[in-house]
């Protein structure tokens, strides 16, 4: 998608191969090129209108995220880590509104592993403990050298659950990246978000990161926002194409739709990423902010499901 224009999606479900490097789901498919290195995702022509070839190149190392356990009352709804990578894609991509020519886009891409509220529920029991809620947010940004990572689990009060933040070197080709046993980031003594809603939303108008160092001192980061990525184009509370819903043994499927038309306050919209701007007042860059807020959630005066700021 491009800013004012519309969002293209292709969904894709099959059930899950015993061998895990069987990376292929219908006409789409993931070659690992080089581990931790480069990798190809391809998608052929099919009826969504929406195809490509594309290579990801590594710039950073790969980064392992915090452990992040969640509790509801006394049951654990979360207990996972994923690692990010930072690096550039090259290819086309074709969709129903044209096509477009990739050179060295920067991009992230990143793998999580443990349990996560994903897939079929679990059979009916008693009530949660509490009424749901779930704050998170996620900052990959890019720097001319450098790369800062930030990660946030908020409680409903605004109590730090998980909190993490740290900066890596940016390596020019994949071939100058260390070796994966090697440690390149510099990890934060912890990290603070301070995040504008747009009125009547869950939407970042704009936001402030400070990474406050191991020695104290901090670097705050300006969020200016140019373009929205809804997630459940990736299956985030999608209301029929939601990650692990069984869908048989093979489907496929495709929409589009334009992002402005959207009730923002729907829960299956509430789950997003914006493409950002960034200046911490001696350099400037560009990163994504990925959020989703659903219940109470008192520093932004949310008081229900997905009632909007004031």
């Amino acid at each position: 998608m491009e800013r004012g224009g519309r969002q293209h999606c292709f969904y894709g479900s099959r059930l899950a191969p015993l061998e895990r490097t069987e990376l292929t789901v219908g006409l789409f498919r993931l070659e690992i090129l080089e581990l931790m290195r480069s990798a190809r995702v391809v998608l052929d022509d099919n009826e969504s209108g929406l195809s490509c070839d594309l290579t990801f190149s590594a710039r950073t190392a790969p980064i392992q995220e915090a452990r992040q356990i969640l509790y509801n009352g006394t049951r654990r709804v979360m207990d996972a880590t994923r690692f990010a990578q930072f690096g550039r894609w090259t290819g086309t991509i074709r969709h129903p509104d044209g096509e477009a020519n990739v050179v060295d886009w920067l991009g992230t891409k990143d793998r999580s592993w443990g349990i996560r509220g994903v897939g079929e529920p679990d059979p009916p029991a008693a009530p949660p403990h509490r009424f749901p809620s779930a704050f998170f947010l996620w900052a990959p940004l890019f720097w001319d050298d450098h790369v800062s990572h930030a990660v946030f689990f908020d409680g409903p009060r605004g109590e730090p659950l998980v909190r993490e933040g740290l900066t890596a070197p940016l390596f020019a080709t994949p071939d100058q990246i260390p070796d994966a046993t090697e440690e390149t980031e510099t990890r934060m003594l912890t990290a603070i978000h301070r995040v504008q809603y747009h009125p009547g939303t869950r939407l970042a108008a704009g936001a402030e990161l400070d990474l406050i160092a191991l020695d104290g001192s901090v670097r705050t980061i300006r969020f200016d926002p140019l373009l929205r990525f809804q997630m459940k184009g990736l299956g985030y509370g999608h209301p029929v194409w939601r990650q692990g819903a069984w869908r048989g043994e093979l489907a496929i499927g495709g929409e589009s739709f334009d992002p402005e038309q959207l009730d923002l306050t729907s829960f299956e919209n509430l789950h997003v990423q914006q493409v950002c701007a960034l200046s911490d007042g001696e350099r400037t860059g560009v990163g994504a902010l990925e959020q989703i807020v659903v219940g109470p959630y008192a520093p932004a005066g949310f008081t229900g499901l997905n009632d909007g700021a004031a």
